[in-house]
């Protein structure tokens, strides 16, 4: 009886890889979940402070970046000037002006707020791992990729709270630009800029235990994940999301990534680049990184109730992309 159950497993998990899913992005959802059912714990009047924690978690993840960034390693993709161009300009310029475009349909204060999640998303870096393996899989320019999201993820930090100081200064009054500017040398920079002095000394053994702080970052991730959400279903933000909406916001993020993996795909042909480099352009340009988004909420949209809404784009873009890439992958894999 035990064998059934067993095959019937690994059949269930086989058909969740192959769709490009994994643990991980069903545990966001678990926990997404949790938050509905339970949301007491991550609030700030639960007795164990836990958006703390995360807080805290925040600094250790970013120093665990620098740790692991090994600036010999991205030399040897440098080359290819037009590439890094392409795949940094669709990242922070393309997506933005994108959303910045469709801001005149949402008019209430609800849909102000889920147009903000939305331009956070835009404003994110690539992602790193799945983008290289990605990248990998089709048989993509593997150093130009390391490079590139790499870089992106560096850049992030600078121009991800660049562009949102710029919207939400001029959005809200309340919203107080030299306090983020603090937080983030706080808890993002000044652990980057340490982590990366360490790396000589310690780099190897980030290296060797890469697996084990990944799965720190996932931790870390899901709690500032749950946390914001139960701020928002406790304060009853989320009465004002219907199943429609949500709906509507899914299909949205498929329509964004599809429309800048159409323009990139198009410059990348017009720019006569080799199927290896157009690879790399397609799958680094048109990703957004959960963990970057998750980690720079916690700065940026610290004690707001409304921080699950603005995650809620980047969760269900994320989430989608990975369906997509993943099917794309291996189709170009088996073409080539």
């Amino acid at each position: 009886m035990s064998r059934p159950s067993v095959s019937h497993r690994n059949n269930f998990w086989s058909i969740i890889q192959r769709l490009g899913l994994d643990g991980f992005i069903l545990a966001l959802f678990g926990v997404i979940f949790l938050a509905w059912l339970w949301p007491y714990p991550g609030t700030s009047s639960a007795p164990v402070p836990l958006g703390k924690v995360a807080g805290y978690g925040v600094t250790i993840i970013f120093f665990f970046y620098g740790l692991k960034l090994n600036l010999s390693q991205l030399r040897v993709g440098l080359g290819n000037p037009k590439l890094h161009l392409l795949i940094h300009t669709a990242t922070f310029l393309l997506f933005p002006l994108l959303i910045l475009a469709v801001k005149p349909f949402f008019q209430s204060t609800e849909s102000q707020t889920l147009w903000l999640g939305i331009f956070f998303l835009a404003a994110l870096p690539g992602t790193v791992s799945s983008a290289v393996v990605m990248v990998s899989l089709a048989g993509g320019n593997i150093p130009a990729a390391i490079f590139n999201a790499s870089i992106s993820s560096l850049l992030g930090v600078f121009i991800t709270p660049l562009w949102m100081g710029l919207l939400m200064n001029t959005a809200s009054a309340s919203f107080d630009m030299e306090e983020v500017i603090l937080k983030l040398i706080v808890q993002v920079l000044l652990p980057v800029m340490a982590g990366m002095l360490m790396h000589r000394f310690w780099g190897e053994i980030a290296e060797k235990y890469r697996k084990e702080l990944g799965n720190f970052d996932k931790s870390v991730i899901l709690l500032i994940v749950y946390t914001s959400f139960c701020e928002s279903f406790d304060s009853g933000v989320f009465s004002l999301l219907g199943w429609r909406e949500l709906l509507w916001l899914w299909l949205g993020m498929i329509v964004l990534f599809f429309l800048v993996y159409g323009i990139v795909s198009f410059t990348a042909k017009i720019l006569k680049f080799k199927p290896e480099d157009r690879i790399t352009a397609l799958f680094c340009g048109s990703k957004k990184s959960l963990i970057q988004g998750a980690v720079m909420s916690k700065v940026l949209f610290a004690g707001l109730p409304s921080a699950g809404i603005l995650l809620l784009p980047i969760l269900l873009y994320h989430a989608s992309q990975l369906v997509i890439v993943s099917s794309i992958a291996q189709r170009l894999r088996r073409e080539r």
